[in-house]
C-alpha cells in the first residue's frame, strides 16, 4: 500500500477553520495561517503548525487552499516570483475557495507549467455543513490529481463529484449558487409577505416544512429568521462576492441571468445597509426597506 500523502491546509477563515478541524481529527495535518491565533484550536486537535508558509510547502505533498480570492492565492503561492516554482513543483495544489473560472484556468496553466498538479475543488455548503463534514465538493483537473485530492477531502465532504476539466468545477459551483441565491431570497420574501400580512410565522414555517417546497435550506433558514438569529453561516458579503462572480461569468458567456440580477441587487442593498457580516437571511432587511419606502410614497 502506498504511503498516504502529507497534507497541508492554508486559509483558516469562517469555513476553512471548520474544514481543517475535520482533517486534523482524521489524521496528520500541517496548517499555516497569517494570524497564528487561528491555529491554536487546530494545534490542540493534533495538527502541526508550520513555522512559515515555506515550511508548509516544503513538508507537504497535497496543499489545500481555502482562501478568499485570487489575490490571496497568488500571495500565498508567491506566483509572481521564482519561489512559485519551488512551492508547486511535484505537489498537488487543491483550490477549494471560490474565484472566477478564468482565474482558475490561468492558475492551472501556471502550476502545470511549473511541474505541479492542480485541482479545483469548490464546495457547496456553509459553516454548519463544514463543521459536520457534510460539504459537497465539485472536482476538476487531471484525473490522477483529482483522485489524490478526493481521498484527502473525505473527512470534510459527504460527496465529491468529478465535473471534468478545469474550470468546470467552478462553473458548477456558480450554477448551484444561482439556485441558492434564488431559494433564500424567495424564502425571505415569502416570510416577509406573511409577516406584514399578519400571519403567524411559526405556522408559516410549519406549512413550508410539510409542503413540497421543503428543503434543507428552508428547514434551516426559515426558523433562523423567525428566531431573529442573524449569526452567520454564510455572510451577506461572501454571498454577494459569489453573486458578482456569477454575473461576471454570465456576461462573459453571453448568458441571461434575470433572476440572479434581481437577487444580486437585493444583496447589494443589504450590504449598503451595513449588514455585510450577517447571515444571508439578512437580505430580508433590504426587502423590508423597500416595503417601508413604498408605504411612505
Amino acid at each position: 500500500m502506498s504511503e498516504a500523502p502529507r497534507m497541508g491546509f492554508i486559509g483558516l477563515g469562517h469555513m476553512g477553520s471548520a474544514m481543517a478541524m475535520n482533517l486534523a481529527n482524521a489524521g496528520p495535518l500541517t496548517v499555516w495561517n497569517r494570524s497564528t491565533a487561528k491555529t491554536v484550536a487546530l494545534k490542540r486537535a493534533g495538527a502541526r503548525v508550520a513555522a512559515s508558509s515555506d515550511d508548509l510547502f516544503a513538508s507537504c505533498d497535497v496543499i489545500i487552499l481555502m482562501l478568499s480570492d485570487g489575490e490571496a492565492i497568488d500571495a500565498v503561492l508567491d506566483r509572481s516570483s521564482s519561489r512559485f516554482s519551488t512551492r508547486v513543483t511535484g505537489r498537488v495544489i487543491v483550490h477549494m475557495g471560490t474565484t472566477s473560472p478564468d482565474y482558475s484556468l490561468s492558475l492551472e496553466c501556471d502550476i502545470r507549467a511549473a511541474g505541479g498538479a492542480y485541482v479545483e475543488a469548490p464546495v457547496s455548503g456553509s459553516r454548519k455543513p463544514a463543521e459536520a463534514g457534510q460539504l459537497v465538493a465539485m472536482l476538476a483537473g487531471d484525473p490522477a490529481a483529482v483522485a489524490a485530492a478526493r481521498a484527502c477531502l473525505a473527512p470534510m465532504c459527504k460527496s465529491s463529484i468529478t465535473c471534468g476539466a478545469v474550470p468546470k468545477a467552478l462553473l458548477m459551483k456558480l450554477a448551484v449558487n444561482i439556485l441558492l441565491l434564488a431559494t433564500v431570497t424567495g424564502l425571505m420574501e415569502s416570510l416577509h409577505f406573511a409577516e406584514r400580512g399578519g400571519l403567524d410565522l411559526d405556522q408559516v414555517v410549519q406549512v413550508l416544512a410539510a409542503s413540497q417546497m421543503a428543503s434543507d435550506i428552508s428547514r434551516l433558514k426559515a426558523p433562523k429568521l423567525v428566531q431573529g438569529d442573524f449569526s452567520a453561516h454564510a455572510t451577506i458579503a461572501d454571498v454577494l462576492k459569489n453573486g458578482r462572480l456569477i454575473s461576471q461569468a454570465a456576461r462573459s458567456g453571453g448568458v441571461a441571468s434575470p433572476v440572479l440580477d434581481v437577487c444580486r441587487d437585493l444583496y447589494e442593498e443589504t450590504l449598503a445597509l451595513g449588514h455585510g457580516d450577517l447571515d444571508m437571511i439578512a437580505v430580508v432587511k433590504a426587502i423590508e426597506a423597500r416595503t417601508d419606502q413604498n408605504r411612505k410614497a
